[in-house]
C-alpha cells in the first residue's frame, strides 16, 4: 500500500505546484482549449510565479499531496470568487499528475477539501469545470456535487458550476 501524505503547501513548493498543474492541464485540456491558449496557460514560469503570489498573500488554502514521497497532487480552495455569500467556499483547483489518475488519490484530496471547508465554517462548496471535461464531471458527481444553474466562458471554453452542501 502506498504511503499517502497531504499537507499545506508553502512558498518553497511553488515550482512543484506549478509543475503538477501544468502537466495536468496539458493532459486534461488538450481537446478542450486551443493549442495557443493551452500553451499560454501552461507556462511553467508564470504558473510558478502565480503560486508564489497565492501562497505569499494567503489567497487560498493550498495543499500538496505526495504518494510514497513523490509530489503528485494539489488542491486549492478559498472563499468563493462569485459573490455567492459568506457561507460558500470555492474549490479553485484539484490537479494530479496524469500517471496517478484513476487510483483514488483525487478522492482523498476532495474529501480533504470538503472537510477543511466545513471545519472553516462554510455550508457549501462550489467549483467551475469545463462543460466538455466529462472525466472531471463524473468525478465531482461521484463525490456528491450537483450541477448548479451557472455557466461562464473561460479561456474560450464553456464552464459550468457544480455545488455541494457541506
Amino acid at each position: 500500500m502506498a504511503e499517502l501524505m497531504l499537507r499545506p503547501a508553502v512558498i518553497g513548493d511553488a515550482p512543484t505546484l506549478a509543475y503538477i498543474q501544468t502537466q495536468a492541464w496539458k493532459a486534461a485540456f488538450g481537446d478542450i482549449l486551443t493549442s495557443e491558449v493551452l500553451t499560454q496557460a501552461t507556462n511553467l514560469d508564470e504558473s510558478e510565479n502565480m503560486y508564489r503570489y497565492v501562497l505569499d498573500q494567503r489567497l487560498a488554502h493550498v495543499s500538496l499531496q505526495c504518494v510514497d514521497g513523490i509530489p503528485q497532487g494539489i488542491t486549492a480552495w478559498s472563499k468563493n470568487r462569485d459573490n455567492l455569500g459568506v457561507d460558500t467556499a470555492e474549490l479553485i483547483c484539484i490537479h494530479s499528475l496524469p500517471q496517478f489518475w484513476g487510483q483514488g488519490y483525487g478522492s482523498h484530496m476532495i474529501q480533504h477539501v470538503l472537510k477543511e471547508a466545513k471545519n472553516a465554517g462554510y455550508d457549501r462548496l462550489v467549483l467551475w469545470v469545463f462543460d466538455s471535461n466529462e472525466r472531471a464531471r463524473r468525478f465531482y458527481e461521484k463525490h456528491g456535487f450537483c450541477l448548479a444553474d451557472r455557466v461562464k466562458e473561460t479561456l474560450g471554453a464553456k464552464e459550468v458550476m457544480y455545488a455541494i452542501s457541506l
